[in-house]
């Protein structure tokens, strides 16, 4: 049976101090019991990451990184490479979130790069994926989740695949106005096990977790965790708050 995870995206959000209070609150919210049947990763700013390290060592809460480059070393000034995460130690990294995908222009060649060497430097790789509202309007989500997946992780074998979790992300129902239903999160997870099942083989489709990352709530959490392919979510707006993220823990 497959843990369940609940993943806090903090963004380009808070500084060292407002970060290292918000880590406290959240330390003092999430209980022993809480990380026995959920697993929780905190996805901070680069800036808080070794001070982060300290203070959640020993915690059971995983501390990674929001983003690395696709190559190991080299003249890319203002970058961050996989080599230099594991180092801080962080243990997980956000690869393809969809905000990386349209304003930084990466491409699922650039992101299968990044899975690559991430994982060669012994980080795990939440992966995200999901379709815009042209996309969704358009007729195309399926076509388009399917791409994003069989090229940014096709090339990856049975090892790879148990350390890497994926999310999918509906662009189109944030920000809009619109709302993704739990039942039109659970048609996408359904698919995109699928398509795990066709690219790698149904036991690593059966032990992949998949992420719903569309503004979860403490209110929305139980419903969409109760979806047979959701195994929990990536948080963005509500990981800011400490007793909401302890909410959607406990969902």
């Amino acid at each position: 049976m497959r843990k369940r995870l609940v993943a806090g995206n903090w963004k380009m959000n808070t500084d060292m101090n407002s970060g290292y209070l918000l880590l406290k609150d959240l330390l003092s919210e999430i209980k022993e019991d809480d990380l026995k049947s959920c697993d929780v990763h905190v996805y901070a700013p680069f800036t808080h990451l070794k001070v982060f390290h300290n203070s959640l060592n020993g915690s059971g809460i995983v501390l990674g990184a929001q983003n690395c480059h696709h190559k190991d070393s080299g003249a890319y000034t203002g970058e961050v490479s996989a080599e230099m995460l594991a180092s801080v130690p962080v243990q997980s990294v956000l690869v393809g979130h969809s905000e990386r995908r349209e304003y930084c222009n990466e491409t699922n060649e650039i992101l299968a790069e990044k899975v690559t060497v991430a994982l060669r430097n012994g980080l795990d790789v939440i992966y995200c994926f999901g379709e815009t509202l042209e996309q969704r309007e358009g007729g195309d989500h399926f076509a388009v989740v399917e791409t994003q997946i069989k090229n940014g992780l096709g090339h990856l074998n049975a090892e790879d695949w148990s350390k890497v979790t994926i999310a999918y992300e509906p662009v189109w129902a944030i920000g809009t106005g619109k709302t993704a239903s739990a039942e039109q999160a659970q048609e996408i997870h359904k698919h995109a096990r699928t398509l795990i099942k066709q690219i790698a083989n149904e036991t690593v489709a059966n032990n992949t977790r998949i992420l719903y990352g569309g503004s979860v709530k403490p209110g929305n959490a139980s419903e969409l965790f109760g979806m047979a392919d959701i195994d929990g979510g990536l948080i963005g707006g509500a990981a800011l708050d400490a007793n909401s993220f302890a909410g959607i823990i406990r969902a």
